[in-house]
């Protein structure tokens, strides 16, 4: 079977896709830096599937590094790339770190996959390209507009620097994957979302709360144009959309691709609050959760949710599981992690 290189396997959405690739009898190769993951997670990625990945440490903007991996994986059929910083906060206070990490490591790894004969890429973006969107649910249509965030930037650039280089590369085929946001932990509890230091997403963040670790959680505004006055997220369970990647990648790899750079919003197409979202915690865990409003956040927009119709229609890709369903799961691999 084909060899796929995944960049920030061992983080949380890169560990799910390994999985599912695994699944599908892909050969996997993994690099990961480590910085915002754990070489503990290839141990659960091997008890779900029987099989581990080849790994490989390495950090992406160490451009002769790169070359000499390529060299030695020279069979490698497909890139999924998942290798970013990736926190709005963080990166309106450190634009540079975001640039420098998410822009030129792109750059090494397309330079790469020039020289072979043929490639697939995967490239995970975000639905921050499209700012505070004029029309909800969002298409695959809507204007790309200035980004609220270094971090939507990078995305917006990413892509412009992928479809750019699709034009006169014929040998690379690429796909954007515009995701909303990623919630929710394998059922086996054997691999999920840990992030180091403080959260800073959402669900881990009441997780967290709920067992001890953070005080209280922070909701960021509550004057916001929505029924409860709270942000409105599309939540998509990470195992949904780690299956998203490997149909994504089936199409470049089978041809089923109708130009050499395609775009898909990967969403539920259902909006959920911030409170809507505590709520379905406190549900499904019986924990009352401890949760102040306080001022917005800088970087935050009201509302975003997906039209998945093009997914759904081009991929042949859905979702399957719920808001509840992510809940339950988060809770399972807190409690995991914390026994652990």
């Amino acid at each position: 079977m084909d060899k796929i290189l995944v960049t920030g396997g061992l983080g949380f959405i890169g560990s799910h896709t390994v999985v599912e690739l695994q699944n599908e009898g892909y050969e996997v190769v993994i690099i990961d830096d480590l910085s915002n993951s754990s070489e503990n997670v290839l141990d659960g990625i091997t008890a779900i599937t029987g099989k581990t990945p080849i790994f490989e440490k390495l950090d992406l903007k160490d451009r002769p590094k790169v070359e000499s991996f390529f060299a030695k994986h020279n069979d490698i059929k497909g890139v999924i790339h998942f290798a970013a910083s990736k926190a709005v906060g963080e990166s309106v206070q450190e634009p540079l770190l975001y640039y420098e990490n998410n822009i030129s490591t792109l750059i090494y790894i397309l330079k790469e996959l020039k020289k072979l004969p043929s490639a697939a890429f995967i490239f995970s973006s975000s639905c921050t390209v499209y700012g505070q969107a004029d029309e909800l649910p969002i298409t695959e249509n809507a204007p790309v507009k200035q980004a609220e965030s270094p971090y939507g930037n990078t995305k917006q650039i990413g892509e412009e620097i992928i479809s750019d280089t699709c034009k006169v590369t014929p040998s690379l085929k690429a796909i954007a994957l515009r995701y909303f946001n990623p919630v929710g932990s394998h059922e086996s509890a054997k691999i999920g979302e840990l992030p180091i230091g403080v959260p800073q997403n959402l669900v881990p963040f009441i997780t967290q709360t709920a067992i001890g670790i953070r005080e209280q959680l922070s909701v960021f505004g509550d004057d916001y144009p929505t029924p409860d006055g709270t942000c409105i997220r599309d939540y998509i369970h990470v195992v949904d959309l780690a299956k998203a990647h490997v149909v994504a990648l089936n199409r470049l790899l089978q041809n089923k691709n109708k130009a050499n750079y395609e775009t898909f919003n990967l969403g539920t197409g259902k909006g959920s609050s911030v409170l809507e979202v505590v709520k379905a915690f406190e549900k499904v865990s019986g924990e009352k959760l401890n949760y102040k409003i306080v001022g917005r956040r800088e970087g935050d927009i009201i509302s975003a949710y997906a039209d998945t119709t093009k997914a759904n229609n081009e991929l042949g890709w859905k979702t399957e599981l719920t808001l509840d369903d992510a809940m339950r799961s988060a809770w399972k691999w807190e409690q995991k992690v914390r026994k652990g």
